[in-house]
């Protein structure tokens, strides 16, 4: 975390994702591509189980299902999923359209030099940042940053006996 000199932890993370998507959103855009870093774990999804539920989807991608449903919402107006009904009303099927599979050619040739990129990204740093993120996910699921926020903030509260007078 930061002592006061420099940016916080959120500034620095808000700064590296969006060196990263926005260079890999680029990518996109030069190869022709109308598509966004944020569809890449639906689009994942879909390919590896077929249409599935929205719920699935966000298990599988570990992202809310809020999160989930608003990136579908995007994706079909851009034409690359269509939501049909499931074996209830409150549940929706993703499936991709012919437009979405027609993309994955090129998107698989688009994951394969971002994952060569980071590749190449890791072996510059002092220990790969993939596997310190996974690293910091593993233990935020021990603790989450919530109770972690809880108990630093304890230990800054003041005693009864320095409190001042009212």
């Amino acid at each position: 975390m930061s002592t006061g000199k420099g940016p916080t932890l959120g500034t620095l993370l808000r700064h590296l994702i969006e060196h990263l998507d926005g260079a890999v959103e680029q990518a996109y855009e030069r190869a022709g591509l109308d598509y966004r870093p944020r569809y890449t774990p639906i689009v994942r999804t879909l390919m590896a189980q077929g249409p599935v539920s929205i719920r699935a989807i966000a298990q599988q991608a570990q992202v809310s299902h809020s999160a989930v449903s608003q990136t579908v919402s995007q994706m079909v107006n851009a034409g690359l999923v269509e939501l049909q009904p499931g074996s209830d009303a409150r549940e929706r099927i993703v499936a991709l359209t012919p437009q979405g599979r027609a993309m994955l050619p090129a998107l698989e040739r688009q994951w394969a030099a971002t994952n060569a990129a980071a590749d190449q990204l890791d072996k510059e740093l002092s220990a790969p940042l993939s596997r310190v993120l996974a690293e910091a996910l593993q233990a935020l699921e021990r603790e989450p940053f919530d109770a972690r926020l809880e108990k630093a903030a304890a230990k800054l509260k003041p005693s009864r006996k320095s409190r001042p007078r009212e």
